[in-house]
């Protein structure tokens, strides 16, 4: 059998209250310690969670953002090529008009030099007629 002298007691109370020392001073504190450290971790893995959900959201609103400033650009891209476009035509056909009324104003001069032209090769042929008359009734 198995002898129980007052040591084993003594050393059992020695252990029990070493053990509840220890607990006290460096169990309960490491304890505590990691404890308030799982909490802060928790805590910054919501906060890291808050603050990427808040860029999805920002970067949800910037390209929202781009893509009107995008569909403005484009409109005001059309609003101006169509003005470009009306002007261009303006233009065109301030350049028809004038250069038709210029082919008018040649037409013109070419039929009154014209005119004048044959008058004048009129009385030449006229003059020159006469004369070639008075040289034939000379001879």
């Amino acid at each position: 059998m198995l002898k129980l002298d007052i040591w084993f007691f003594v050393q059992l109370v020695n252990f029990l209250v070493l053990v509840f020392i220890l607990n006290q001073v460096l169990f309960k504190p490491l304890l505590n310690l990691f404890q308030e450290r799982k909490e802060g971790i928790e805590g910054s893995i919501e906060e890291a969670k808050r603050l990427n959900q808040l860029k999805d959201e920002e970067i949800k609103r910037y390209n929202q953002e781009l893509a009107q400033a995008r569909e403005r650009a484009k409109e005001i891209y059309n609003s101006l090529r169509q003005e470009g476009l009306r002007k261009q035509k303006e233009i065109i056909e301030k350049a028809h008009e004038e250069a038709m009324a210029e082919i008018r104003m040649a037409q013109e001069a070419i039929k009154k030099e014209t005119e004048r032209v044959r008058k004048e090769l009129g009385e030449t042929v006229r003059r020159f007629s006469e004369e070639i008359v008075r040289k034939l009734v000379e001879v």
